[in-house]
């Protein structure tokens, strides 16, 4: 007999906010708060975890979190039901999309404030052109989904009343911005009531387009687009809330994706191959549009393919389309699942390819110049030196090196580039610096620019202002993987003589040196290994000290430990250009090695330097440079014997009130032999001597590395004053 009967499906109660404890007997679970708290650390530790993982294959942060959305939810974890029951129980769902929106409400805040309408206006009209038609292909592309929209779609009352919005919008809080912006100066902190307030606006804002019927969202993207870009209320408002933001709130929103994504749904042969078609689609329309425009427009291939790549690339705007189709039953789980991997594996793809086609230092023009190292026989020629620094830290030793380098004061006789490094992120407040730069994306000079939007360039503005060095502050943003490249290059392009980096660690209270970042090191290593010119490495022990010492109070003690070798003529030649200032004091201490018999010895060479060659150099050079300062009261010049590494440091060590050594990287072989110490091989055996925790010495140290090129290697001449130098 049939049953009329019908199902009646129970609602999950609602959680209480707190439990009382374990120990009453409550489960923390059963409760709103414990339970959000864990959902939150689950995500925050999976999706980091996989970012870290995917970082060898230099993936955005976004991918592990679409990744761990993923595995969190009914395609892989989710399947055991007892996990999915404990951890996200459907009555948890509620809260949890509640936050991830909020979260993504302030992140498209924080878009907005990347949006810097006036940088559109001077993008010009190739650029407009490859985005419009990169949008507009792929859209005709996909009309043909249209039609299984044109049930859901509502009247022409929801049009209108989000351009009604936006015109409200425009008139009624631009005029407030603006006031608010006049109200903050340089220098000082904003009030708390102007950040309270822009707050309360953005989700003010977020109701009212809700209300109307569009995506809160698009409220809070509008707010921020008209919050001007030019005050320190933009640098506050993403200082404040950038972080929480993006390192908490907005991965659960991928969670919240991740929850509705089942993979298993998509099976058979059939749904398959829609999902190739969805990518090969999507690809293609996106990829093949912008690849002709560009070409169109006289890009080159390399650059038109990567503008391809790069505007195929999917995040999380195309996540919310997707959540929002889903939520409105436009998409079915099947057709959910087989959109959130094209996203995904489009943007697996972006970096690889884009790596693979495009490579900047490929089409760098290379510079035809001949003075890329101190050492010439013409030393009346401009020294061009760039220096770079990673803080605010680093400059005060370094304006003082600078100051010593001036040598005589002759006009334009020293030319100064100033780089400050910048590490790219994914986070918001980087995006806002690359908005400064140039449209190549090339570090760019601030000339121009109100420099006090950057404090950090202020003291090099003032010693320029000062002193008669030419010197040029410039910034370069990118990551610390490929930083190497922008300062290789600048350097190129500026024809300097020499590239200064600060040493990795920096000097602690106790005399002692500490890590700074270890990336720094591989900064410092991989410039050593490309540059196309002398590298300088400076070992900070507050040079000068910790303030600028002007020109008229300088006195300091410059010692230079020769060896042997082409860095160590580099050395010289620099200490020599330092001795030329009336507050140097220099003195050369010319060491012939004699290793003590201890079995037979491998004699080896140094990079380009035969022992017969370096030696006949050396001799040379030295001739010249005693004969040049024999009345020079300022330099003096001793020999020493010495057979082991506890004998030079006992001569070091004589050396009573030293500033400064100057010492070259890779010294003579025999040098080489009795030192060897290779704790950091990009200071060589002398640096680390100098450097270890066995020298009792507080005087900075710069280690040079000279330029040779490919021709003065292979030759079996060398003339020794860098006029045959190739480019």
């Amino acid at each position: 007999m049939a049953s009329n009967a019908t199902t009646v499906t129970k609602c999950p109660s609602p959680m209480k906010a707190t439990s009382n404890g374990i120990f009453q007997g409550d489960n923390p679970l059963d409760f709103a708060l414990p339970l959000v708290i864990l959902q939150i650390c689950l995500v925050v530790v999976l999706t980091r975890g996989l970012a870290f993982l995917l970082r060898p294959l230099k993936q955005p942060r976004v991918i592990g979190e679409i990744i761990g959305g993923i595995l969190l939810g009914p395609s892989a974890l989710g399947r055991n039901k007892n996990f999915l029951h404990t951890i996200f129980p459907s009555n948890s769902i509620t809260l949890l999309d509640t936050i991830a929106n909020i979260g993504l409400l302030f992140f498209l805040f924080l878009v907005g404030l990347e949006l810097d309408i006036k940088s559109i206006r001077r993008t010009g009209k190739k650029a407009l052109g490859i985005a419009i038609t990169g949008i507009c292909l792929p859209f005709a592309l996909g009309i043909g989904s249209s039609f299984v929209l044109r049930e859901t779609i509502s009247k022409v009352w929801v049009l209108l009343s989000g351009c009604g919005f936006v015109i409200a919008a425009i008139v009624i809080l631009s005029p407030v911005f603006k006031w608010m912006t006049k109200q903050c100066f340089q220098g000082e902190p904003v009030r708390e009531i102007y950040i309270c307030a822009t707050l309360a606006i953005v989700l003010a804002a977020g109701f009212a387009t809700d209300f109307i019927g569009i995506h809160a969202m698009f409220g809070a993207f509008v707010v921020g687009v008209l919050v001007p870009k030019d005050g320190p209320l933009v640098g506050a408002l993403v200082e404040k809330i950038e972080d929480l933001v993006s390192g908490l709130f907005l991965p659960l929103y991928f969670v919240s994706s991740g929850l509705k994504t089942n993979v298993a749904t998509i099976q058979g042969a059939q749904s398959w191959g829609l999902l190739v078609l969805v990518i090969v689609t999507a690809c293609s329309g996106k990829i093949i549009g912008t690849f002709l425009v560009s070409i169109l427009c006289k890009v080159p291939v390399r650059e038109a393919l990567a503008l391809g790549f790069l505007m195929n690339t999917k995040g999380l705007v195309e996540l919310i389309v997707l959540n929002i189709g889903k939520d409105r039953k436009v998409l079915n789980d099947q057709t959910f699942a087989i959109m959130i991997l094209m996203a995904l594996f489009t943007t697996f793809i972006t970096t690889p390819l884009v790596i693979a086609v495009y490579k900047p230092a490929r089409s760098a023009k290379i510079a035809d110049y001949k003075h890329r190292k101190i050492e010439r026989k013409n030393k009346n020629t401009q020294l061009r030196i760039m220096t770079c620094f990673h803080s605010a830290g680093n400059i005060p030793s370094i304006i003082n090196l600078l100051e010593v380098s001036r040598g005589t004061e002759k006009d334009k006789e020293l030319c100064v580039y100033a780089m400050h490094l910048m590490e790219l992120s994914e986070r918001s407040s980087a995006i806002l610096m690359v908005h400064k730069a140039r449209k190549n994306g090339l570090p760019f000079s601030i000339k121009g620019r109100r420099s006090d939007s950057n404090h950090v360039i202020v003291a090099f503005e003032a010693y320029r202002q000062l002193s008669r060095v030419f010197i040029r502050p410039m910034t370069a943003i990118s990551s610390m993987s490929d930083i190497h490249e922008d300062i290789c290059a600048t350097a190129e392009r500026k024809k300097t003589a020499i590239i200064i980096l600060p040493f990795h660690k920096h000097l602690r209270v106790d005399g002692s040196l500490e890590t700074t970042r270890s990336s720094i090191r591989v900064v410092n290593q991989n410039v050593l290994e490309h540059a196309r010119c002398s590298v300088g490495i400076l070992v900070d022990r507050s040079f000068g000290g910790t303030t600028h010492v002007s020109s008229s109070h300088v006195s300091l003690f410059v010692t230079v430990l020769f060896f042997g070798g082409g860095d160590d003529r580099e050395a010289l030649s620099y200490g020599i250009r330092m001795a030329e200032h009336p507050g140097i004091r220099l003195m050369v201490i010319r060491f012939f090695v004699e290793p003590e018999p201890s079995g037979e010895i491998v004699s080896a060479d140094t990079v380009g330097n035969s022992p017969v060659k370096s030696v006949s150099q050396d001799d040379e050079f030295l001739s010249e440079f005693k004969h040049d300062t024999c009345k020079n009261d300022s330099i003096i010049y001793v020999e020493k014997t010495v057979r082991s590494a506890a004998e030079v440091m006992d001569t070091v060590q004589e050396m009573k009130n030293c500033n400064l050594y100057l010492v070259g990287r890779t010294p003579d072989i025999k040098a080489t032999y009795i030192l060897n110490r290779s704790d950091c091989p990009e200071l060589g055996p002398v640096g680390n001597l100098l450097t270890s925790p066995n020298f009792p010495s507080l005087a900075s140290v710069l280690v040079v590395q000279q330029y040779r090129s490919e021709s003065l290697v292979n030759s079996a001449s060398d003339s020794g004053d860098g006029e045959s130098e190739s480019a």
